[in-house]
């Protein structure tokens, strides 16, 4: 016997005895079905991010927020809609995902930033943006920027998507869309408002970030994800 209990855009299988062992082939079914959603929603994402700095938008920040947003409400319900490795990271620590899935979340997400990469080299033709390259103040600057607004993201992410206080919520990808957008308005000129280790390689592929440098952006990102997910527990004791 299933019930189903919907937790943000999660829904949480709670199985009795009898059948709480999933057959093999099912569970590598709704494994790849989970797998594919986070290749396309981060395809997308970083898609978005390429053509719209490298084509000179000047609402680049907003169209970032809004494909991140609709690409979670499109594949929250079977993913949970991370399209970040450090959103991933934060779900592990706060224990809303297996560590043997978070993996495979990694591998998706990057591939999928990747791909998009790559097809933006191939398809925008415009002038190629500077490439960000940062030292000194600067580069201390672009680590506390990068860390802070990773940690508001994953931290909204656990509150509105993750919460048992947010059942059925319709927010959950407008609140984390706009966190995108509000950081990549605020910082966006300090580090290049990544907030996300799948955009950092994708950006880092397209010129737009410096290589000797990533390193700064990956160890901000990831510290945040695990952060949040550490805070998330600390202020929901009872949420566990």
């Amino acid at each position: 016997m299933t019930t189903t209990t919907s937790v943000g855009n999660i829904d949480i299988q709670e199985r009795t005895a009898p059948d709480r062992a999933q057959s093999p082939p099912r569970a590598h079914a709704d494994a790849a079905r989970k797998y594919a959603v986070e290749l396309i929603g981060t395809f997308f994402l970083v898609f978005t991010v390429g053509a719209s700095v490298i084509g000179g938008s000047p609402l680049a920040p907003l169209a970032i927020g809004a494909s991140l947003m609709v690409m979670i409400y499109a594949g929250g319900h079977i993913s949970g809609g991370h399209y970040n490795p450090a959103v991933t990271l934060a779900a592990l620590v706060r224990g809303r995902i297996r560590s043997a899935d978070a993996a495979g979340y990694w591998v998706a997400q990057v591939g999928g930033g990747l791909i998009a990469a790559g097809v933006v080299s191939a398809v925008v033709h415009h002038a190629p943006a500077a490439t960000l390259t940062l030292s000194g103040q600067a580069l201390i600057a672009a680590f506390v920027v990068e860390l802070l607004f990773t940690f508001a993201l994953c931290y909204v992410v656990l509150n509105v998507a993750t919460s048992r206080d947010h059942p059925d919520n319709s927010f959950y990808g407008l609140a984390i869309g706009f966190t995108v957008v509000a950081g990549a308005f605020a910082v966006g000129a300090i580090s290049g408002g990544a907030f996300n280790p799948a955009v950092t390689l994708g950006a880092a592929t397209l010129g737009l970030f410096a290589w000797p440098t990533l390193w700064v952006y990956l160890l901000a990102q990831l510290a945040a994800g695990a952060a949040a997910g550490a805070a998330f527990l600390a202020l929901n004791p009872d949420d566990g």
